[in-house]
């Protein structure tokens, strides 16, 4: 497959209702609004050939345009609360640029803000996955968990009018015993890039489809940032990497 050919669209998903962090998708990271780290990696890209924001706020589409972006619209108010599925944005996107520009990506990679230490070369690790494997439904990037699964842990009635801790997986107290992280197999997480086919979309009602292939990608490069601290680490690993 000739990626040259295709049309390969990159949307980042920048709704204005933060509550942890008022305007945490603009507020400002190391000298930029933090949208601006994802869009700027995005725009180097040597797939892309369009980058869309969507977002409900027309100051958040004024600094997106600022770096490049294109705000074909705002979104809809029912697709920008607290509880909604970002899975229905990227679909809502797709069908009205098909409906009111007549244009079809042929991928669609999913970006976030909120992991701005992601590369350009992140980026294209996984959209040159589905160039290369025509029989793929998605690539995602993925790096190691911190904290392995099976360490969860919950509080739960004792049966007895108390409370006691047992394991998330297992509803075990004795499993709650510290094991040496050797013991178990790697996990991964997302890091939060997917690309995807656009039939993907449409024929599995997901991004990512039954056939997903990966891109690991170092724990320091996937840092979400959801609070105050995780700005603050951010700027930290940002400063340490010019060293």
């Amino acid at each position: 497959m000739n990626p040259t050919e295709l049309k390969i669209m990159g949307i980042v998903g920048i709704r204005s209702g933060s509550k942890g962090v008022p305007d945490k998708n603009i507020r400002p990271l190391a000298g930029k609004p933090l949208v601006g780290w994802i869009l700027e990696a995005a725009r180097q890209s040597k797939y892309m050939n369009r980058v869309v924001v969507s977002t409900d706020s027309p100051d958040y589409a004024a600094v997106a345009t600022s770096f490049g972006a294109d705000v074909p619209y705002l979104r809809p108010v029912e697709l920008a609360a607290d509880d909604s599925p970002e899975f229905e944005y990227v679909k809502h996107m797709v069908e009205w640029l098909d409906k009111n520009e007549g244009y079809l990506p042929d991928i669609v990679v999913r970006m976030m803000a909120t992991v701005p230490l992601q590369s350009t070369e992140d980026i294209d690790a996984v959209i040159g996955k589905l160039v290369e494997d025509p029989k793929a439904d998605s690539a995602v990037v993925i790096a190691e968990a911190r904290q392995h699964p099976v360490k969860a842990l919950k509080v739960v009635d004792d049966d007895e009018g108390g409370k006691k801790l047992v394991t998330y997986l297992t509803d075990s107290g004795r499993e709650v015993t510290p094991l040496a992280r050797q013991n178990y197999e790697k996990v991964y997480f997302r890091a939060n890039i997917i690309a995807c086919r656009r039939r993907t979309i449409f024929d599995t009602n997901s991004l990512t489809g039954d056939l997903v292939r990966f891109h690991i990608i170092p724990q320091e490069r996937a840092v979400d940032i959801d609070n105050p601290i995780d700005f603050f680490v951010t700027e930290q690993l940002m400063n340490k990497s010019k060293t």
